[in-house]
């Protein structure tokens, strides 16, 4: 680093990382949405939590932790931020947070704006309904398939008189025509449950489930190669939930479950889905309350990185082709 690179304080990667707004990896704020490509964008709600609250808190650190993030990626050499346009476009925050399914639609509204202006999004939940109202922004006019990386399917139906919440968005969107069960994998299952037909809608309607046991003995090549296969070339978004990891590695989430992936592992996963064509993903569950240490929002922040880098290559890829 040079001298004059030092002095270059109009360049927020060039200032410490202690000064100035914590904006996700230190990106432009641009809420009015002009000249991006990807939208690094919030969801601040928790509303569809049934256990321990808190993600609504998820973005705010993710995005503090963000700025120990780097330009580049070592492993595979790709610098998103030289790739796209990348910005931070604010949060999908609902102004009447008590109430589900208008909260639902209030997150949908703001996606279809990024939608409307071809800006894929890369999302920090939030708890993982949130992923229905961004779904039904960006597939209403196809179905896409779908590399899903977690502890649960989410699959399930009503709880506790809702067919809303964390545990069901997939469901849900399989049945509204959002999402294409026979593209879709679900990587990481495990834990402990009250009926063994729970997540019986995953298998009935044709998703790949990968049970944390098969992953162990494919491993993560093989996993990777399943999930390519899968999810073939059409339209396809990732949905990373961070309760997918090992609460020794992320025990600030609402649902942790043993026996998860390591952050290696979960790194290598996402930079197998490269040169795939994604149209969008998130990261959620991410609740710091449950963290003292700020462990789960690092790791958060830097799988959302390794996010960024395959949908910053799938957009480039698409552009020029």
């Amino acid at each position: 680093m040079t001298k004059r690179d030092l002095n270059d304080t109009n360049d927020p990667m060039m200032r410490p990382r202690y000064v100035g707004i914590p904006t996700f990896f230190r990106a432009p704020l641009k809420e009015n949405l002009e000249d991006v490509d990807i939208g690094l964008i919030g969801v601040p709600f928790d509303g569809g939590v049934t256990s321990r609250p808190g993600s609504r808190h998820g973005p705010r650190e993710v995005r503090n932790q963000s700025t120990m993030v780097r330009m580049k990626n070592q492993a595979t050499g790709v610098s998103p931020h030289e790739l796209c346009k990348v910005a931070d476009v604010g949060d999908a925050w609902v102004p009447s947070p008590f109430e589900l399914v208008g909260s639902h639609a209030s997150i949908q509204q703001a996606f279809e704006k990024l939608h409307e202006r071809n800006i894929l999004p890369v999302a920090v939940g939030g708890d993982h309904s949130v992923s229905l109202p961004i779904l039904r922004a960006i597939a209403k006019d196809q179905a896409v398939g779908m590399i899903h990386i977690d502890a649960h399917c989410d699959t399930g139906d009503d709880y506790m008189g809702s067919r809303f919440h964390h545990g069901a968005p997939f469901s849900r969107a399989v049945e509204e025509g959002l999402l294409d069960p026979k593209r879709t994998v679900q990587i990481g299952i495990r834990g402990s449950i009250n009926d063994l037909d729970l997540w019986k809608f995953s298998h009935d309607s044709g998703m790949r489930v990968v049970y944390m046991e098969e992953f162990y003995k494919l491993g993560v090549e093989k996993t990777i190669a399943e999930a390519r296969r899968v999810v073939g070339d059409g339209p396809t978004y990732i949905s990373f939930d961070i309760d997918s990891l090992d609460p020794a590695f992320a025990p600030g989430t609402g649902t942790p479950e043993i026996g998860g992936l390591s952050t290696l592992e979960a790194q290598l996963l996402i930079r197998g889905c490269r040169d795939l064509n994604i149209v969008g993903a998130d990261l959620v569950e991410v609740s710091p309350a449950f963290d003292s240490s700020g462990n789960t929002a690092l790791a958060g922040a830097n799988l959302l990185f390794e996010l960024l880098c395959v949908v910053a290559e799938s957009r480039q890829k698409r552009s020029t082709t």
